[in-house]
């Protein structure tokens, strides 16, 4: 693995060694990594501290523990954003993580926002009813549900001058498995870089409890959705495979054979890779006359 100070990068020079980093040596430079830029991120924006949306899931509860050893705890905000019956054992977990690291928490019930949100605003923007698709209001409702989570994370954030830290890895962010605008709302990614995979080794060496990380994964979409059910594969099927499709650059069928996997399975977690493109880009503008507009356009930092 090659690195530098702000992602790392997987090389490709020995295409038979393994992808995922979980050897302990390499786990440790990782966490380290991952606090170094949480702390330069919070520094170079001048913020207080930041803000994370804890669901009491490994992804949450790890970025959380790494922002404490960051910044401190006194410098990191928990959140607990329930929405349905089923979130509520997360939440708990969420503030016994938090009462545990000694962060400030606070349990704010979404439902009452969701059920004034249906009662006026899907009766005028609701379709013709789609017998063939019966979990799409569930999916849609699930996406408007994130996006009340990252407008109550960012007001958080914006009252008390910090920065949002969002709680998704890698795997995820391939796969498009994050609501745009919603939980893939956020300033920063400490665990991005790392698959699913990766990221329960190092939770492990991290101290995050065994009940957290061998729970089922979920987006909390709704009522008993998981990971598992909407992707069609476990973490221990799909990281392996992204590692040799995007890592390695294979094709789905070189890929498929190196891990195993049978190529029906392949070519729909690469069709997810293609599909939900859009969603790890930039907005796009017509392109008149050459223009972009670059992220700094000064160049230099300034403002």
């Amino acid at each position: 693995m090659s690195t530098d100070e702000n992602t790392f990068v997987y090389s490709r020079t020995d295409p038979g060694s393994p992808t995922l980093l979980t050897e302990r040596s390499r786990i440790a430079h990782v966490r380290k990594r991952v606090i170094r830029a949480i702390r330069s991120a919070v520094d170079d924006a001048g913020a207080e501290g930041v803000v994370v949306a804890m669901s009491g899931g490994l992804d949450s509860t790890t970025t959380a523990m790494l922002a404490v050893e960051a910044l401190g705890s006194d410098r990191v905000l928990g959140l607990g954003l329930p929405c349905y019956k089923a979130d509520q054992p997360g939440v708990s977990d969420a503030r016994t993580i938090a009462d545990g690291l000694g962060i400030e928490f606070h349990e704010l019930q979404l439902r009452p926002l969701l059920e004034t949100f249906d009662g006026m605003v899907t009766p005028a923007l609701e379709p013709e009813a789609e017998p063939e698709r019966p979990n799409e209001r569930n999916r849609e409702f699930g996406n408007a549900t994130a996006r009340f989570r990252m407008a109550c994370a960012y007001y958080a954030a914006n009252r008390q001058s910090r920065l949002v830290l969002g709680t998704a890895n890698r795997s995820e962010l391939l796969l498009g498995y994050f609501t745009k605008y919603g939980d893939g709302g956020a300033d920063r990614y400490p665990i991005g870089d790392l698959y699913k995979t990766e990221v329960r080794t190092l939770a492990s060496q991290t101290g995050v409890p065994r009940r957290i990380v061998t729970k089922e994964p979920t987006a909390g979409f709704f009522a008993g959705q998981t990971d598992l059910e909407e992707i069609g594969a476990s973490y221990d099927v799909i990281d392996p495979l992204l590692g040799r499709l995007v890592d390695y650059e294979e094709s789905v069928a070189e890929a498929a054979a190196t891990v195993g996997v049978d190529l029906e399975t392949a070519e729909s977690i690469a069709g997810m890779i293609t599909e939900t493109a859009h969603k790890r880009a930039i907005p796009q503008t017509p392109g008149i006359d050459d223009r972009v507009v670059p992220v700094d356009p000064l160049g230099d930092g300034e403002r």
